[in-house]
């Protein structure tokens, strides 16, 4: 099948595909198209604002609870359940009794890097009253 624009969908052999890729998965990707799958995992309006505190140092929820964006605690515990069952962070208790968590980006999640700082200079360049992001964050090389 190939896709208006010419865009044809690359399947791997059921044989090849990652065991564990498909176990983290409730539904099908909505099509073959690599962006609509993408959008699938970091499409809605939270998951790369934490993505982008992960990459500049935050661990904790309460780390990310402190973001200025002010996210609730509902929506924060799903997101990061979310990136954590996609692969893109992992999860380490660092406390038992009252089971805390810290995250850390897995190579999955540090590969969209790249696409956080091209969102980063575009935002800065057509919404120029936004803050220009930490110069450790917009040179960081994945």
């Amino acid at each position: 099948m190939i896709f208006e624009g010419g865009f044809e969908p690359r399947r791997e052999p059921a044989e090849h595909a990652s065991a564990n890729a498909m176990a983290i998965m409730k539904d099908e990707p909505r099509s073959g198209c690599p962006i609509a799958a993408t959008l699938d995992i970091v499409g809605d309006r939270w998951t790369l604002v934490i993505l982008r505190d992960l990459f500049i140092g935050k661990k904790r929820y309460s780390d990310f609870l402190a973001s200025p964006e002010r996210i609730t605690t509902n929506i924060l515990a799903s997101r990061l359940d979310r990136i954590a069952r996609a692969g893109l962070a992992s999860r380490k208790a660092y406390q038992t009794r009252s089971r805390r968590y810290e995250y850390e980006l897995t190579d999955k999640g540090r590969d969209l890097l790249p696409i956080l700082q091209a969102m980063s200079r575009w935002g800065n360049k057509h919404y120029p009253e936004t803050f220009t992001p930490p110069a450790s964050f917009m040179k960081a090389r994945r």
